[in-house]
């Protein structure tokens, strides 16, 4: 039995945490009174449950589509549950299946609420961490481009090299510039990434740039002081966006110390 296995729970809550794994409170507790009696009628089970015995048959037929009792074909019908490493499985492998089917329902709603924001003008976040994950969100709707420059490390999303490696297995372009050599060397490994050297920081602040398909800008910045937190602005299909977009991309050579793909 593993460590961390309680085993001074009640039936009552070994009934509750069943109905939390998607048991009726009838089946939970037919279930648990065949772990007790082991091959059972519809009426043993309810003389041991009180369950009455007209839903006796449902909660068995429950368990049955379940796949944690079987069904002896006799008279009377006797029931027996199945083994209980065979009842974790089968109650994981159905709980895995509903998060599926309710995470895929919300992907596909935060892709249409994705969709409905970049119709909205501008946007601003603030904190480290909500920037990081807007970039990370923006950077997987390339589908032609992406340009990022960073100050430093710490302005570099986690898990963006590898959404940069899938855009461009996509067929996407990416080009990456900092002034800082750490930042280079992230991606300095990620096939197709160019990477180049910026002789000046594009700002007065510290702060990143991502332009996606020439149609989506995000720029931030950290004012100085001590605990100066990142806020960003950032646009999508839009007049700004677009302008914003062509007047970084133009401005570029100027930052440079070399091409991309040159260091």
């Amino acid at each position: 039995m593993s460590p961390d296995v309680d085993t001074d729970v009640s039936e009552h809550e070994a009934v509750e945490a069943l109905e939390r794994l998607g048991l009726s409170n009838y089946g939970a507790r037919v279930f648990v009174a065949l772990q007790r009696l082991g091959v059972a009628t519809a009426k043993q089970i309810h003389e041991e449950t009180d369950v009455p015995r007209s839903q006796v048959y449902g909660a068995a037929e429950e368990l049955l589509d379940l796949g944690l009792v079987e069904l002896q074909q006799s008279t009377p019908k006797r029931y027996r549950p199945v083994g209980l490493d065979t009842a974790r499985r089968q109650l994981a492998e159905r709980m895995k299946r509903e998060a599926d089917r309710a995470f895929s329902f919300l992907e596909a709603q935060r892709e249409a609420r994705i969709e409905r924001e970049t119709r909205d003008d501008v946007w601003t976040i603030h904190g480290r961490e909500p920037v990081h994950n807007r970039v990370e969100e923006l950077a997987r709707q390339a589908t032609d481009s992406i340009l990022f420059a960073a100050p430093s490390p710490a302005f570099v999303p986690p898990d963006l090299p590898a959404t940069l490696q899938s855009r461009i297995a996509a067929g996407a372009s990416a080009r990456v510039l900092s002034e800082d050599a750490d930042v280079r060397a992230i991606f300095a490994d990620v096939e197709g990434v160019e990477v180049a050297e910026a002789i000046d920081p594009p700002m007065d602040h510290p702060g990143r740039v991502l332009i996606v398909d020439d149609r989506v800008v995000l720029l931030s910045a950290t004012p100085p002081g001590e605990g100066a937190d990142e806020t960003a602005i950032w646009s999508a299909d839009t007049a700004m966006a677009e302008i914003l977009a062509r007047v970084i991309e133009n401005s570029i050579d100027s930052f440079l110390n070399g091409s991309f793909g040159e260091e």
